[in-house]
């Protein structure tokens, strides 16, 4: 694969809101625009049935229909797409050579929005279970679990927005939680805690899950009274957070105590001519609308970057 036919002037890494905002403002500026995605346009954002919270759709709209609104945006504007994961980036000079299996892409300025990555409980039983009862996506594969129980792990907005879906498919869902009151936004627990097929199980983790060739059981540990307990479920969702995308670089950027990338105002990182938007960098609200700003902003400075 020849280098010279694998120049741009900009490469974006990650599809999400926040990457698709950033080719749409760096193909406007008639930059030339690579976002390489590994997996699937839209990031985290397209597990989520309705987005109500993105300024413009009075009645929301799903996270898929959203992001892939923005992937034809930029698209139209000349943003190249590529499906592959980045392995490794480089610095030759001023110019930044990102690796993936599919070969070497040279840039002048790459901008990061790789995102985040689910969280794992790391108890017995979930690597075992996972498709076969355990699930990171109640959009994906609530309706598995038609007329079954069900058990959603955590307390913030993904887990109280998984277990509003699953009540479209499951006769009771259990949402267990650590603490004894939900971190996610009032107005999304109000409508969780007016839902009677939803229960709440305070002040408890899971230690194992349990099944024979599917799930059929959680262990449970009450950190207040220090007891144990089992709870019949047919499906785990398992929704405790998530870990930002940033393993291949180590080494290269300053990342902070939990692995997101440390950014100035102007979403630069340590190394001149890398940026980094949304849920990877340290500091992001992990809100959609403020991934497409993050996107917007890393896009206008690195093309000033680019002229400077």
């Amino acid at each position: 694969m020849s280098m010279s036919s694998n120049k741009y002037d900009v490469i974006i890494i990650g599809g999400g809101p926040a990457g698709l905002s950033a080719g749409i403002y760096t193909a406007r500026a008639r930059l030339s625009t690579l976002l390489i995605e590994r997996a699937a346009i839209g990031g985290q954002i397209i597990n989520a049935a309705r987005v109500e919270n993105y300024p413009g759709y009075t009645d929301g709209v799903s996270g898929v229909d959203l992001t892939q609104a923005m992937h034809q945006q930029a698209e139209k504007f000349g943003v190249k797409t590529l499906y592959d994961e980045v392995i490794g980036i480089e610095l030759s000079g001023r110019q930044k050579v990102v690796k993936t299996p599919q070969g070497d892409f040279l840039a002048g300025t790459v901008i990061i929005a790789g995102g985040a990555e689910r969280q794992k409980l790391d108890v017995p039983g979930e690597a075992e279970f996972t498709g076969k009862g355990v699930s990171y996506c109640a959009t994906c594969d609530g309706a598995f679990f038609r007329d079954k129980a069900v058990a959603v792990i955590g307390g913030g907005n993904a887990a109280v927005t998984e277990a509003l879906e699953l009540t479209k498919f499951a006769t009771k869902v259990y949402i267990i939680h650590r603490r004894n009151e939900f971190r996610a936004a009032k107005i999304m627990q109000e409508k969780l805690l007016a839902d009677s097929r939803i229960q709440p199980v305070w002040d408890t983790v899971v230690t194992a899950i349990i099944g024979d060739k599917l799930v059929n059981k959680v262990k449970l540990h009450n950190v207040t009274t220090n007891k144990d307990s089992e709870l019949d479920v047919s499906g785990v969702f398992v929704s405790v957070g998530s870990q930002p995308a940033t393993d291949y670089l180590k080494g290269l950027l300053t990342l902070d105590a939990v692995g997101a990338i440390v950014t100035n105002d102007k979403l630069e990182t340590s190394v001149p001519g890398i940026f980094a938007a949304g849920d990877i960098r340290s500091g992001s609200i992990r809100q959609v609308v403020g991934a497409a700003g993050d996107g917007a902003v890393a896009a206008i400075n690195a093309s000033k970057y680019l002229s400077g």
